[in-house]
């Protein structure tokens, strides 16, 4: 049996007249409006019989009529087939939203033009949601370069300063134990001894405040570098398009510097392999090592920075997972957005 077209047109009439989440709104081929279903009425504030007869162009705001895009887009139906836009309208009451527009010529089988159908979708939530979290990533960029501008400064501070005064004491012992005698040499070599294990740890935490190759050599080196330190042995790995933006390059150094911490301090790891590769229009990293695994942890020790590894990577719009291994071990998991056009 061959369906009713009548009850067709019926059925796509009242489909058309009760969609509410988009404006669907026909138009004669000089853009005055025919056709006003629900949704229009709510997108746009105004009933079909408020309307009918208006040119659509009263739903732009004035800078767009006066540059003439209204007569533009129509042309571009007309000639194209349909036509995309997302910019500004204007409500009944003169407020603007954010719309996903697109016109579409509509010709009858001779290809005579009829008139255009325009699908409007409000989609100023979406922008403002946008907005909102392009406006997070720029302040978490402000504060990421404070944050790691406070640090250089105390680095420079405590090397230039402290252990350069550190190592001016330790040489005065040296030349006092020389002058002294023998049986005091020992006291004063020990005490020397203590003030060069003060002077080592001091420069470690000077790397780790501050550790240098970021900026010159770039994320990759600056790992190797730093899983050189920990004396662990291991690789990193990168495959990486591109090189992270100053931001994210310095967030992922961060997480990865607290993974292969918990690594030495409590995972009793041989080795540990730090994976970065493109993924997901964003940035994917693995640490993963040999280790005892989340098992083996001693559960009174804390969470070992698990939770300032999540937050950050979160402030920076992405994701950070700690999970076991596929035989012993744990696996750092974190992937963070490139914001880049």
């Amino acid at each position: 049996m061959q369906p009713d077209s009548g009850w067709d047109s019926d059925l796509l009439r009242l489909l058309v007249r009760g969609v509410r989440d988009c404006g669907i709104v026909v138009l004669d081929p000089g853009g005055h409006v025919v056709s006003w279903n629900a949704g229009a009425e709510r997108i746009k504030g105004c009933t079909a019989g408020d309307v009918i007869g208006r040119h659509f162009s009263a739903f732009y705001p004035p800078e767009d009529v006066r540059s003439g895009k209204p007569e533009r887009q129509l042309r571009a139906a007309r000639a194209e087939g349909s036509v995309e836009d997302e910019g500004w309208r204007v409500r009944e009451d003169g407020t603007r939203f954010w719309a996903d527009v697109i016109i579409t010529s509509l010709r009858d089988d001779a290809g005579e033009l009829r008139g255009y159908g325009e699908v409007t979708r409000d989609m100023t939530g979406r922008r403002r949601a946008e907005q909102q979290l392009t406006d997070r990533r720029r302040l978490l960029a402000r504060l990421v370069a404070a944050q790691e501008e406070e640090r250089r400064r105390i680095a420079w501070d405590v090397h230039d300063d402290t252990i350069q005064a550190m190592v001016a004491v330790d040489m005065r012992l040296q030349l006092l134990a020389r002058r002294l005698p023998p049986e005091r040499q020992a006291d004063v070599e020990q005490l020397g001894d203590t003030v060069r294990d003060a002077i080592g740890r001091l420069r470690d935490l000077v790397f780790r405040v501050r550790p240098p190759g970021i900026d010159r050599l770039g994320l990759a080196e600056a790992l190797r570098g730093h899983l050189a330190e920990t004396g662990l042995a291991g690789e990193v790995r990168s495959t990486l398009e591109r090189e992270p933006p100053d931001d994210a390059a310095v967030t992922i150094f961060r997480i990865c510097q607290e993974a292969m911490t918990n690594v030495r301090r409590h995972a009793r790891a041989s080795s540990v392999v730090v994976e970065m590769s493109t993924a997901d229009r964003g940035f994917l990293v693995t640490v993963t090592d040999d280790g005892v695994g989340l098992a083996g942890l001693d559960p009174d020790a804390g969470h070992f920075g698990l939770a300032e590894m999540r937050e950050r990577a979160e402030a920076a719009g992405g994701w950070c997972a700690v999970s076991a291994g596929a035989g012993r071990g744990t696996v750092v998991e974190l992937w963070l957005p490139d914001v880049r056009p």
